[in-house]
């Protein structure tokens, strides 16, 4: 079971967005495995984008990133990275389909509302850098448990 780190940026935790996004994923059949409501660091977003590092739009990006709280999330399923980039939409608001939720929330690049992983390596680096391994809740894991 694939797993990936997704995140509501601070424009959409202020918009009240989170619910919407969540039920989006919840409909789309994946499986919450972990979630809080918090503020990054300086340091945990420096290192979140650090590929980005030699871009002229890094410290705004880390500017915005910190400027409020965001609402970090795991979720897990089948071909979960591709779909949720599928389900988020291109970077760029103005390109994004209608029916993604950059299309339908998002208004310009730097406050994309969202944000997830683009491949098995960064969702992994990503959750680790969010989250510990005791706040996340497998059901792949769990799944004899419950039968």
């Amino acid at each position: 079971m694939e797993q990936s780190f997704i995140m509501v940026k601070p424009d959409g935790v202020q918009r009240n967005l989170v619910g919407d996004i969540v039920q989006r994923f919840e409909n789309k059949g994946y499986t919450l495995a972990a979630a809080k409501l918090m503020s990054i660091p300086r340091e945990t977003a420096e290192k979140h984008y650090a590929e980005l590092k030699d871009k002229p739009f890094f410290n705004s990006l880390i500017s915005f990133i910190t400027s409020g709280p965001v609402f970090a999330m795991i979720w897990e399923g089948e071909n979960v990275i591709t779909e949720a980039r599928k389900m988020m939409g291109t970077t760029n608001p103005l390109e994004a389909a209608p029916g993604t939720i950059r299309g339908d929330y998002a208004v310009q690049v730097g406050m994309n509302v969202i944000h997830g992983s683009d491949s098995p390596e960064s969702a992994e680096r990503e959750m680790n850098l969010f989250f510990s391994k005791d706040e996340i809740q497998s059901y792949e894991k769990n799944i004899t448990d419950w039968v």
